[in-house]
């Protein structure tokens, strides 16, 4: 039997609501049953972070095969906001909270809330362009050295 996990780094690389979810969950199963998370957001994922656009995440609808619509449809004015909305509603039922709830919920159980270096400069922010819970902008080095002994989760 191999060892129990004690940590788990989640790097968030997707500003989507289908892409930034999974880590979100992820990590809040982590810190629900005692392992030590954190999350790196990078490129796109910054905007989960990012207090402009956090409460304006999307689903991506133009070529994301799990919503069986063809591309065309997908890239119909309207459409990104529709499914945004009805998958919102579908998870307001199942209690998930949304994202700015979530990243502070889990935030508030001690894991780490990150922003990419490399990222942040390319986007040219700064730390007061991030949300509250952004604990550091820290470099893929200081990731690793963060994430050493434990599973790296890539989204």
């Amino acid at each position: 039997m191999s060892d129990p996990i004690q940590k788990v780094s989640i790097i968030v690389s997707k500003g989507s609501l289908e892409g930034v979810y999974p880590a979100l969950i992820m990590a809040n199963g982590a810190r629900a049953e005692g392992i030590e998370a954190n999350l790196f957001f990078t490129f796109f994922g910054l905007d989960v972070v990012h207090r402009s656009t956090i409460d304006h995440i999307k689903v991506a609808t133009v070529g994301n095969p799990g919503l069986h619509l063809a591309t065309m449809a997908g890239g119909l004015p309207g459409v990104s906001s529709v499914m945004t909305h009805y998958l919102e509603k579908k998870m307001e039922k199942l209690d998930i909270p949304p994202i700015h709830e979530f990243v502070e919920m889990i935030a508030d159980t001690g894991a780490g809330i990150y922003a990419c270096k490399a990222s942040t400069d390319l986007f040219e922010l700064a730390k007061d362009d991030l949300i509250e819970q952004v604990m550091d902008i820290i470099t893929v080095g200081e990731f690793y050295a963060m994430a050493a002994g434990g599973e790296i989760i890539f989204t």
